[in-house]
């Protein structure tokens, strides 16, 4: 009975998907039903224009355009609500299925509960819904029925729609994403001498497969693409997918759009967690910046001490550490900030402040700029248990590498209060590579791609990542995949660079 009930949980999920996916269509013949009528209702008004000044010869030849479209229009409808007209219907009996495969799950009786499951089975073999093409048999697309009279009047009584083109066609295989680039690559069906230019729509989505009507997000335009492809450079990648379509254009009008393609473009996006960072730490979704002020406000309002100046640091402190967030903070970095020595606060001398997002898998990559002026600052992963006290690199629970410009200029690799000396530049950008299942951290030059120095490890536990800053300011950009540099980096750098094995000791 078991067995038979996991079959029928399965039969439900499978149910339930393919009722999801039919709605999903009938919102497409929905939408696609009331672009025939707009369409319709826009080539007749560009006719009418077109015919106002030619009437006392184009009269026969009106008539003759005008039942065409209104015969295409009918035939479209026809064939749209016919389709909408079974969807409906597989949609009806399917959720009456679904509604008795759920009931069945509560018969005590196994007799009589295996006798519902092998009806089930039986009539969900032979559901409609199953044999369902989720495609509407027609477009909305009514452009073949326009016309153009700015040719030869003597020649009116010959005159026909105009040709449109063809729907190109997508190459998945040809289309690449990478180094936060997309590139869409496409092809006539057959060759197309009066093709002037094409257009390609797009638009992030975290819905995979067809494009969904109900999508918040609206179509972007590219015009006048003159080649059969395109790409989209310096993308952020806050979502999973992103839907592409392209039409290719003639002089006059604009063809059919080709079958939409989703490509993944998924990538790792965080902000910084104000609710714990530093009181010293002013944070502001993806920058941090060193704030002498926050925390001495803080302890002056907690000790209840009266301060002349505390009207201007009071101010201070609650136009930067005020719980209400800016329209451009996330709902982390909304929360409103603990006192100073609280527990999930960093204190101290660990002027640190965590990403909101940890890293359990996978490999990841963001780049991280200072400010000119910053006096120190580190850049690392962690472990979420990193204590409050701790800095960034003096514990076994964090990794980083560590830029010192006061006194004395250091660029240094630390690990468990080991470090090691970089004999490298300090790049305006440092790019930060983690491999948790392959337990490698690395840093790289930004802009050249150069290795600046790698960790090797076994992550025990999801990292986050982790910033220190004092005297200056750090920005983020997230949302990045990993370049293609640093993928082929990676083949040759095991064996060529340093680990933390490899650190020196640092007396304290």
């Amino acid at each position: 009975m078991d067995s038979q009930k996991e079959a029928l949980q399965r039969i439900i999920s499978t149910l339930a998907n393919k009722n999801d996916e039919i709605q999903n269509f009938i919102d497409t013949l929905n939408q696609t039903l009331k672009g025939v009528q707009e369409n319709s209702s826009n080539v007749l008004s560009e006719l009418d224009e077109e015919f106002d000044s030619l009437y006392s010869i184009l009269d026969d030849v009106k008539e003759s355009m005008i039942s065409s479209i209104k015969q295409e229009q009918a035939r479209k409808s026809q064939e749209l609500q016919s389709q909408l007209s079974q969807c409906n219907s597989a949609l009806e009996n399917s959720e009456e299925l679904l509604e008795f495969a759920t009931r069945s799950l509560d018969i005590k009786e196994a007799e009589e509960f295996s006798k519902a499951a092998r009806q089930i089975k039986d009539r969900v073999t032979m559901a409609s819904a199953f044999r369902l093409s989720l495609k509407p048999k027609v477009s909305d697309n009514m452009t073949h029925l326009m016309v153009d009279f700015s040719q030869e009047r003597q020649m009116l009584q010959t005159l026909k729609f105009l040709p449109v083109p063809k729907a190109p066609e997508i190459d998945p295989v040809e289309c690449l994403v990478a180094d936060n680039s997309v590139t869409v690559a496409w092809r006539m069906p057959e060759e197309d001498n009066k093709i002037d230019h094409f257009i390609l729509e797009y638009r992030k989505t975290n819905f995979d497969g067809l494009p969904r009507v109900k999508d918040e997000r609206c179509w972007e335009i590219i015009d006048n693409i003159k080649g059969t492809e395109y790409t989209l450079p310096g993308l952020r990648f806050d979502s999973k997918y992103m839907n592409f379509r392209v039409r290719a254009c003639n002089k006059a009008v604009a063809g059919e759009c080709s079958d939409p393609v989703t490509l993944e473009t998924k990538a790792l996006n965080f902000s910084l967690d104000n609710s714990s960072s530093h009181l010293n730490l002013r944070v502001e979704d993806t920058c941090v910046e060193w704030d002498p002020t926050g925390g001495k406000g803080q302890e002056t309002k907690i000790k209840g001490k009266e301060n002349k100046g505390s009207a201007h640091v009071t101010s201070l402190r609650k136009h930067t550490r005020s719980g209400t967030p800016s329209p451009k903070r996330t709902s982390v970095g909304s929360r409103p900030p603990a006192v100073r020595g609280s527990r999930d606060r960093f204190t101290g001398e660990s002027y640190t402040v965590l990403g909101d997002t940890t890293i359990e898998s996978g490999q990841h990559y963001w780049e991280v700029k200072a400010q000119k002026d910053c006096k120190s600052y580190s850049v690392g992963v962690a472990y979420k248990t990193l204590g409050k006290f701790d800095q960034l690199g003096k514990t076994n629970t964090s990794w980083c590498i560590h830029v010192n410009n006061w006194l004395q200029n250091t660029f240094v690799a630390k690990h468990n209060n080991k470090v090691k000396a970089l004999d490298v530049p300090v790049p305006e950008r440092i790019g930060v590579f983690c491999d948790f299942d392959g337990g490698q951290l690395s840093f790289y030059d930004a802009n050249s791609k150069q290795l600046l120095y790698s960790f090797k490890t076994k992550f025990a536990q999801p990292v986050l990542p982790g910033f220190m800053v004092w005297c200056g300011g750090l920005s983020l950009s997230t949302g990045m995949q990993v370049p293609s540099a640093v993928r082929t980096l990676q083949k040759s750098e095991n064996g060529m660079t340093g680990s933390s094995s490899s650190l020196n000791i640092v007396t304290q």
